[in-house]
């Protein structure tokens, strides 16, 4: 574990919530079951294999010498949580976790829970999506004269949103089938000061297209699903049949951005379905994940792809 003691030591004081160490991303022999998170003011540790309790130890000297380092006369905050076999078994460290707690990134505040679950509310690795989303929204409205109508598919706490009306979206309908998320999700956009503008649909995508439709055309559609999750999204089953509904929903030259965080399936996957189900899509870019996510194979790492509806 060498390789997280040593990103350990050379981190500087986050600021916003951001990832500090991937060992999941393959490149450090040893370290694969290991991630640090900043959820200021509290850093998650994540081990995805047992951590014995010397391990934890030298974890948290580190982190405390760091901290004396970084942050002279501040508490340090950290929670442990290993997972395994489909549960996550979370403890406090050290410190205490904020109620709520209100993390920021790119100028915009999230709520987040560390202290239960597998999900934090925020998804880090997205955050090139969400800086994407902010640009493209900012961009649409000066190239026409008016908001961009953006549909958000798997909403799950309503970041993408967020990220939308901030760029100057004109409205963003938010559709999952977990009511807690869109509650936070709601939550998130009174923090930002975006109350108006955002519509929250608790409701299955797929017995839902009617009225989705009936709130378009999109100039944007974003769809982030779990990548196996039964009783709500397969990748290999239901991206097709996602897919063959947006040449319907877009508005002529919109686009989508379609998220695929499952390693066994590459963007190949991507690009042969979209081309079976709705070839007047074509493929704009795949963006760059962010620098902390590096993979050791980008074929294995997180798919965030453009494609464009042609005019």
């Amino acid at each position: 574990m060498q390789a997280l003691l040593d990103a350990i030591a050379a981190m500087p004081l986050p600021t916003d919530a951001e990832r500090i160490f991937h060992g999941r991303g393959g490149l450090y022999p040893g370290c694969e079951h290991w991630t640090l998170d900043a959820y200021p003011p509290v850093l998650l540790l994540t081990s995805f294999a047992p951590a014995s309790e010397a391990q934890l130890a030298a974890v948290g000297a580190a982190l405390q010498a760091r901290w004396q380092q970084i942050a002279p006369g501040q508490p340090l905050n950290w929670v442990f949580q290993q997972r395994g076999a489909g549960r996550a078994d979370t403890r406090p460290m050290a410190g205490s976790v904020p109620d709520p707690h209100i993390v920021t990134e790119a100028g915009a505040r999230y709520r987040v829970q560390v202290l239960r679950g597998q999900n934090h509310g925020l998804f880090l690795d997205m955050a090139a999506g969400r800086r994407w989303v902010r640009a493209w929204a900012a961009d649409f409205g000066a190239r026409h004269g008016r908001g961009a109508r953006v549909l958000n598919l798997f909403a799950y706490t309503g970041a993408f949103s967020v990220a939308a009306l901030q760029g100057g979206a004109a409205q963003v309908g938010n559709i999952d089938m977990a009511r807690a998320a869109l509650a936070t999700g709601q939550h998130n956009h009174q923090l930002n000061g975006l109350a108006g503008g955002a519509q929250f649909w608790p409701h299955d995508i797929f017995t839902s297209w009617g009225k989705i439709a009936r709130h378009g055309p999109w100039d944007l559609i974003v769809a982030d699903p779990p990548s196996h999750q039964k009783g709500s999204f397969v990748a290999t089953k239901d991206y097709p049949r996602l897919m063959r509904r947006l040449p319907a929903l877009l508005a002529p030259g919109g686009h989508a951005l379609l998220c695929l965080n499952a390693p066994e399936l590459g963007m190949d996957f991507l690009h042969h379905h979209m081309h079976e189900q709705a070839p007047g899509l074509a493929f704009v870019e795949r963006l760059a994940n962010p620098a902390a996510f590096a993979d050791v194979d980008e074929g294995r790492a997180l798919k965030v792809a453009v494609y464009r509806l042609a005019p």
